[in-house]
């Protein structure tokens, strides 16, 4: 469920899915990219580093990555690659609740990884994208929700689930990312009701 300005989106580049001794230096290069943002944050991401931390001769790292933006870049597109679901609560709220107390989860874990990310892609164009490309990936997938909804009957069939979503997901971010405010443990669940309710009155109607 595209907007009319996702249009002006660059296409991203087709990934290869490269197999043998390119796919095992791919995964030690992420992997140490990872590890180098949870210990040290954006500012301290070096080439250098990471290419030491993976065990990769560093004129490899450059001539496939080419900078550090390459480096988040392909970490976001990787993430995006692996196996994710939203949890099946049997519920509207419980699916929103669950996927909440998910998000907030991964925000203030100890080194957050989530964390550093974000704060990269304002750093970075090319994680910017990336990044992007990985959430448009993440509420594409938690559609589903919506549409569980809709098969229930609790939903009617046109409203629009990225807005319902967003509505969702958004005070977790705004608390934890931009206000900084400590965790609070109901959030998730109360930011889900409201939603909930607000869908199932109509607020997310065409």
């Amino acid at each position: 469920m595209r907007s009319a300005s996702d249009s002006s989106e660059p296409a991203p580049p087709a990934r290869s899915r490269p197999g043998g001794r390119t796919a095992r230096i791919r995964t030690q290069v992420l992997d140490a990219v990872t590890a180098e943002l949870a210990e040290h944050g954006y500012d301290a991401l070096n080439m250098d580093a990471v290419a030491t931390r993976a065990g990769v001769h560093r004129a490899t790292v450059y001539r496939r990555w080419q900078d550090v933006g390459g480096l988040l870049a392909d970490l976001f597109d990787a993430a995006s690659d692996q196996p994710w679901h939203p949890r099946d609560t049997g519920s509207l709220r419980g699916d929103l609740a669950a996927l909440n107390h998910e998000i907030q989860d991964s925000l203030t874990e100890e080194p957050s990884l989530a964390v550093a990310l974000i704060a990269a892609s304002f750093r970075s164009e090319e994680a910017a994208r990336a990044l992007r490309r990985l959430w448009d990936d993440r509420y594409t997938q938690s559609e589903i929700i919506v549409e569980r909804a809709i098969h229930r009957g609790d939903l009617p069939p046109d409203v629009d689930a990225r807005a319902l979503l967003i509505a969702a997901t958004a005070p977790i971010y705004h608390h934890l990312v931009l206000l900084r405010t400590p965790p609070d443990p109901h959030l998730p669940d109360r930011t889900a009701t409201t939603t909930a309710l607000a869908a199932e009155s109509g607020a997310f109607t065409r």
